[in-house]
Formats: C-alpha cells, structure tokens, sequence
C-alpha cells in the first residue's frame, strides 16, 4: 500500500515541522529554496494545479499530484489543504520514492 506509506511518511515529516501547507506558505518555500518536495491535491482547482506546476518546474522542486483535500489536510492537521511542501531532505526522498512507485504501478 504506497498510498499508506505516503501519508505515513507526510505525516511523519509534519510532526517533524518539516512541512507547510497553503498556498502561500508553499509558494513561499519554493521561492526560498526550502522545499524539497511539493504534494497538491488531486482534486486542486486547475488554476491551482497549474500555478504549482509553473512554479515548481521553474525552481526545480519536484511536484506530485496525490490525494485529496481532505487527506492533506488529515496529514497536516488540518481540515483541508490543497497543497504542501516537505521541507527535509531525507523525507522527501523517501515520499518521492513511494510516490514513483505507485506511479509506475498505475501505469
């Protein structure tokens, strides 16, 4: 179940403080180089989405699109987020690599 251990580690890392969540707070971080990994919401807006898209692609942070509002925001405490840096290294390597693993299983 990748899907679990995303969240797992997502969840890990925002009990860490090695997350923001918002929009502003993310687009913060991307632009202050402190964002290792961005994760927005399946079902963002697709202003949202593209927006994300433009940003991280120009910083070079990498972007997935998972989940949605409500698990986000269940990860950060939250109600609900549509988007969410991890801000460690090391977490965000370990997300990438569930997250890649799950794409190449949907694939």
């Amino acid at each position: 179940m990748q899907k679990d251990k995303i969240l797992s580690y997502l969840g890990l890392a925002t009990k860490a403080g090695q997350t923001v969540s918002g929009e502003f707070c993310v687009e913060k971080s991307v632009r202050q180089g402190k964002a290792k990994l961005v994760i927005v919401s399946k079902d963002a807006s697709e202003a949202s989405q593209k927006n994300f898209r433009n940003i991280c692609t120009y910083y070079k942070v990498p972007l997935y699109f998972f989940g949605n509002r409500e698990k986000l925001g269940a990860v950060c405490g939250k109600e609900s987020r549509v988007s969410m840096a991890v801000l460690d290294e090391g977490l965000a390597k370990a997300a990438i690599q569930q997250l890649e693993l799950m794409t190449k299983e949907l694939s």
